[in-house]
């Protein structure tokens, strides 16, 4: 929220601590009309500030390879010092191609903002049906992270068991809670289908059901 993040910034200034914000997800945020609010808007001290951001998410662009970094001039030339010794530059295809996306009409992105805001809903719905998972709803990107604890024990003694479980038996990737720091969740994408997410939800919830 703003005020979350007007407060991180006025902790930043009085330490004065860098901020790094990652904001990708921007456009896909369920609760704000077009993006969620940034930092820079919000207290941040422009000259300890490095704005990231890209074209892979909210234009489904991933694989184009192009972001931005929106920092103070000496921040930006160091970056550009480092970078030319550590990777090639981005194609010019490219570059017109995220020009297109970011000045071009914005109704595609709208359309998808939506489609993925049905999807969560519908992984949601089906994931804290299973007897035993909880789950909060995201407000933003195309992630669910549910709570799958209650699950585990002797067949299954962690998530990774229980994430390799999933793919071989139901078919359906997965990342366990163990590569973010958190045992006993999954993360689970809805950006696919809805069909493919009441499919994979579906055999989820099978398997589960057989123990």
């Amino acid at each position: 929220s703003e005020e979350e993040l007007a407060e991180i910034a006025r902790w930043a200034n009085e330490n004065r601590i860098w901020v790094i914000s990652d904001e990708i997800y921007q456009r896909l945020a369920y609760f704000h009309p077009e993006s969620a609010p940034t930092i820079a808007a919000n207290g941040a001290d422009p000259d300890r500030l490095v704005l990231v951001n890209g074209v892979a998410k909210s234009y489904a662009m991933t694989g184009w390879r192009v972001g931005w970094a929106i920092a103070p001039p000496d921040v930006v030339a160091a970056m550009e010092r480092f970078q030319s010794h550590a990777t090639g530059n981005v194609s010019n295809v490219s570059q017109q191609a995220a020009i297109a996306a970011l000045t071009g009409p914005q109704d595609t992105v709208t359309a998808m903002k939506e489609a993925f805001d049905r999807r969560r809903r519908l992984m949601c719905e089906m994931v804290t049906a299973i007897p035993g998972v909880t789950c909060r709803e995201p407000e933003g990107a195309f992630y669910v992270f549910p709570d799958f604890s209650a699950h585990l024990g002797d067949r299954w003694a962690t998530t990774d068991d229980l994430a390799l479980a999933i793919l071989g038996e139901a078919g359906v990737a997965t990342v366990s809670g163990e590569s973010f720091g958190m045992p006993g969740f999954l993360r689970l994408s809805y950006a696919t289908s809805d069909e493919e997410v009441e499919r994979g939800m579906t055999a989820i919830t099978e398997l589960l059901a057989r123990g």
